[in-house]
């Protein structure tokens, strides 16, 4: 299992050049591990395209529905105290913005504050910095 991060999640949804690996990496282990607010992110990137005219109104409906079908399948870090905690944390060590923040926190909870057993993939570089600096095994294809 490994955590993935939202910018690592919306290329499964569409069409970008991480997509073909990032798929190969889900057929391998199809065990999602993700934050509770992921699936906000993922829409609220979904959504900016569509405002800013990169995807058409139907691709993006159709891209929130597979959301939707990956989403039934994932096991989530649900929000709490000790999420909270290690965000605020992450926050003050890290240049992170908030919710990258919570998603590093929610993996940190994820792996019982033992880092170098979970992997984190993500395309962000600012999270991935923090994240292997936590301890983490960071995949970025």
């Amino acid at each position: 299992m490994k955590f993935w991060d939202s910018s690592a999640i919306v290329p499964l949804l569409v069409k970008e050049a991480s997509t073909e690996s990032l798929l190969k990496m889900l057929e391998g282990d199809q065990q999602l591990l993700v934050w509770w607010g992921t699936p906000v992110e993922c829409t609220s990137a979904l959504a900016r395209r569509e405002r800013e005219g990169s995807m058409p109104a139907d691709q993006t409906t159709a891209a929130i529905e597979r959301l939707a079908s990956l989403a039934t399948a994932w096991d989530e870090v649900a929000p709490s105290v000790a999420v909270r905690s290690q965000a605020r944390r992450l926050v003050r060590l890290h240049p992170l913005r908030a919710a990258d923040a919570l998603q590093l926190a929610a993996a940190v909870v994820a792996a019982e504050h033992e880092p170098a057993s979970l992997e984190i993939v993500t395309l962000d570089e600012r999270l991935r910095t923090a994240a292997e600096r936590e301890g983490f095994h960071v995949i970025m294809p």
